[in-house]
């Protein structure tokens, strides 16, 4: 995927996700620690988990944490209770992504920085308590579960731009799923697919930052 052509002043606004580019994340932690709880494998739980419609419509608020943990647990065939399930469910998180904190803070200094995440309230409440200082750099998380839309779906690029404000062209977003950034582009947005932070830093001085 070719990287977008960034020059000095061409940014309004930085737009980011976050998992695997601000806070890295680990989903066979979730499975283990499920697994643990359930005494059994965790293979055996991978093979059964589901990201289908009713993870997206978790995502997208659209449906309680008790409906979805109870098609989770039909799902994985295994009878964890409530919290069992969200200390795995937050166990995905590894912590930040080293060297992003330092990257934010200077962007934040010259740009308005924001954040657009697929994630769940349950998520949401566990990462801004935990991760508070590093998302301060963020005026905004646009969550999917606040917002009721997922990428790569065009409105949810489209409810970014109309609340930041500022042209999509203008938009630099950065994430780490080829569809995220094809969607982006289809909007307008210049995006920067992120495999490390090397990646952002690269973006941030074509910027000019």
């Amino acid at each position: 995927m070719n990287p977008p052509l960034l020059s000095p002043g061409d940014a309004g606004a930085l737009l980011f996700d976050l998992g695997r580019v601000v806070l890295d994340i680990d989903f066979n932690r979730t499975l283990r620690l499920w697994a643990q709880h359930a005494a059994c494998e965790p293979a055996q739980l991978a093979l059964r988990f589901l990201r289908d419609e009713l993870y997206h419509r978790h995502e997208k608020g659209e449906i309680s944490d008790d409906i979805y943990f109870a098609g989770l647990r039909a799902a994985l065939g295994v009878p964890l209770s409530d919290t069992q399930l969200i200390e795995g469910w937050n166990a995905i998180f590894v912590g930040e992504i080293p060297g992003i904190k330092q990257l934010l803070a200077r962007a934040a200094r010259r740009l308005p920085l924001y954040a657009l995440s697929n994630t769940n309230a349950l998520h949401v409440a566990y990462f801004s308590n935990t991760y508070a200082d590093v998302l301060g750099h963020f005026r905004e998380v646009f969550a999917s579960s606040t917002i009721g839309l997922r990428k790569p779906d065009a409105e949810a690029y489209d409810h970014a731009i109309r609340a930041i404000g500022v042209p999509a062209e203008r938009i630099v977003f950065f994430d780490d799923l080829a569809e995220n950034i094809e969607g982006a582009q289809k909007r307008g947005l210049k995006a920067v697919h992120v495999s490390s932070p090397d990646d952002v830093a690269r973006a941030l001085e074509a910027l000019g930052i």
